[in-house]
């Protein structure tokens, strides 16, 4: 993503923080500015290194932990559980309603993309997870894939 396209996105983070009613301070915009122009998955030690390296001071990596509390709590990021790190909500760029998200992670270089998943096979999972006894607590599906840049490489 580029500089005007995260600041599209950025526009789009604060009227729906502005709806919430909380604000995206300046540190927080940047360091989901850092997120957006990454266009990766991130750790909060990865993002704390960008922020320090950049001419917008030092900020200790439990900051960005707050940070990305946050973030995740507007819907603005998505924390992957396998691999520990944060990546942008992708329906912020396309206006699609906000639904459970599930990724596609590449095993080879950590890209990851968010996917729709029809509330049926949703439904269908709920269902099963019910009739073996569980009650879902986390719907985030997270698959390991290769990309299709890393398959090409590997051929």
């Amino acid at each position: 993503m580029n500089k005007q396209q995260a600041d599209q996105v950025i526009k789009k983070a604060k009227s729906i923080c502005d709806e919430s009613g909380v604000r995206l301070t300046k540190k927080r915009e940047r360091i989901f500015e850092i997120m957006l122009l990454a266009g990766m998955p991130l750790s909060a030690y990865e993002i704390a290194d960008l922020y320090n390296n950049s001419a917008d001071g030092v900020m200790p990596p439990m900051s960005v932990y707050r940070i990305l509390d946050f973030l995740e709590s507007e819907d603005l990021v998505h924390r992957l559980s396998s691999n520990n790190k944060y990546v942008t909500c992708a329906h912020l760029n396309c206006g699609q309603k906000h639904e459970i998200s599930q990724f596609l992670i590449c095993g080879n270089c950590e890209s990851a993309t968010e996917i729709s998943m029809s509330s049926k096979v949703m439904n269908d999972i709920k269902t099963l997870v019910k009739n073996a006894g569980f009650s879902l607590k986390n719907p985030q599906i997270e698959l390991e894939c290769i990309c299709d840049e890393c398959s090409a490489s590997f051929n």
